[in-house]
């Protein structure tokens, strides 16, 4: 416990990699070469964030180090956007040149590469087993049947809730599994009448909490073709705006509109509760006075839905290979480790605090450690859990255009819109900006 603990308090600045967060603005210091020169004998991996995954990254080559020592691994850190950038600017010039042989790409991000650039990226499907992962990594790295990804870390969903004020308002932990939202909002009620505290927070410009809503019940922003907007007469979706808007109607939700704003609603304990991504951990727990106050539950689910479950996603990457040479030898280091490793994974939750989706090691001693701050809950081996159970969606090509669509029509909803002409609105610019 120890151990996890003080690994844990060397990632607290881990933030938003997870969820697709840059972890640095602009170009970082290379770790390795340029892009294009690696060799026959070495491969070249871009990555973002030196606390997450290029941590993970540095414990993978050392482990295949032992298995190949004649492979040169050369990692790049660059910020996100200049990875997409770079991308973009090699793959449309078609020449493969200055490329690396391996890049981490966002699953939200990864269907508008793998279509617009078809013969680009190298078929991984015979270097992993598919069912040794979280179904739901599979359909957002996958083309026409290849696989074209190794599957990386998992944006599983919690309810971190304080327990102190869930004991004000009469409430046990226990007495909330299995939630749905309406749920959720009839104890924030409660919870806000006895302590003053407010249930979560809220950034209508932000719209990670409907994404993780709809979810749950299977949905998403998309018809199953990853390409046609599907907003207007979207059932699941015009439930997750109707909560949205009763949280911030009835002030159950704190109004922010940054990430320090949001850090600090939940280490202030200005809120109840934090549902979101699994990678919010080291920052709760950065406030250490807090500690044994808190516990984490199955994310609440969208009420109304037949189908839909107590989990769900947000954010998460994958590692591609790019079809360049070394390809083979990029898609080997990448099966011997983060393909099939489960000391891998081990090494990943003690050293790094990064939480993959390798079913297999949800077995090792690692996920099964208690967490003191949490009240001594096995919280890895909770998470582990729930993310074999987050409905697989297709992500599509154009989750953050659309997004841009409906955080304009999320105001004119809080503003009094019709929720009905907000959606029917919202599908008519979306057509017009995809077409």
């Amino acid at each position: 416990m120890k151990k996890y603990l003080v690994a844990a308090g060397l990632t607290a600045t881990v933030l938003l990699a997870a969820c697709g967060n840059d972890g640095a603005n602009g170009a970082e210091e290379s770790t390795g070469n340029e892009g294009g020169d690696a060799s026959a004998d070495s491969i070249e991996v871009w990555a973002w964030d030196p606390n997450f995954n290029i941590a993970a990254l540095e414990i993978a080559k050392e482990e295949y180090a032992e298995i190949n020592p004649d492979v040169e691994v050369m990692i790049n850190e660059f910020a996100q956007d200049d990875i997409i950038q770079k991308l973009n600017t090699g793959l449309s010039a078609g020449t493969g040149s200055g490329l690396p042989n391996i890049a981490l790409i966002e699953d939200y991000r990864a269907q508008s590469f793998l279509q617009a650039y078809p013969d680009a990226f190298f078929p991984l499907t015979d270097f992993f087993n598919e069912e040794d992962f979280a179904s739901y990594k599979i359909a957002p790295t996958s083309l026409e049947d290849e696989h074209y990804a190794m599957p990386f870390d998992t944006g599983v969903t919690g309810l971190y809730i304080r327990t102190d004020y869930l004991e004000e308002a009469g409430y046990d932990p226990a007495d909330l599994q299995d939630l749905d939202w309406n749920e959720y909002i009839e104890i924030g009620r409660d919870i806000k009448e006895a302590t003053g505290k407010q249930l979560l927070t809220v950034d209508p410009n932000d719209l990670g909490q409907i994404r993780m809503m709809i979810q749950t019940a299977g949905s998403w922003y998309l018809e199953e073709d990853g390409a046609t907007p599907n907003l207007e007469n979207n059932e699941d979706l015009k439930m997750a705006f109707e909560i949205y808007k009763t949280l911030v109607d009835e002030e159950l939700g704190k109004p922010i509109s940054d990430w320090s704003q949001y850090l600090a609603a939940f280490n202030s304990g200005e809120v109840a509760s934090v549902p979101t991504g699994n990678w919010i951990t080291p920052s709760v727990r950065a406030e250490e006075s807090q500690s044994g106050n808190w516990t984490v539950l199955p994310f609440p689910k969208l009420p109304g839905a037949d189908d839909a479950v107590n989990a769900s996603n947000l954010g998460g990457s994958s590692w591609y290979v790019l079809n360049v040479d070394g390809k083979e030898t990029a898609a080997e280091f990448l099966s011997e480790t983060f393909g099939s490793s489960e000391a891998l994974y081990e090494e990943l939750i003690t050293e790094v605090g990064a939480l993959g989706t390798y079913l297999p090691a949800a077995s090792s001693d690692a996920y099964q450690l208690e967490d003191e701050f949490f009240g001594g809950q096995q919280i890895i081996s909770d998470f582990a859990e729930w993310s074999e159970q987050i409905p697989q969606v297709n992500f599509g090509l154009h989750t953050y255009s659309i997004e841009d669509v409906l955080a304009v029509e999320m105001q004119n909803y809080l503003n009094g819109k019709d929720i009905d002409d907000v959606l029917a609105d919202a599908q008519k610019e979306a057509e017009a900006r995809l077409n």
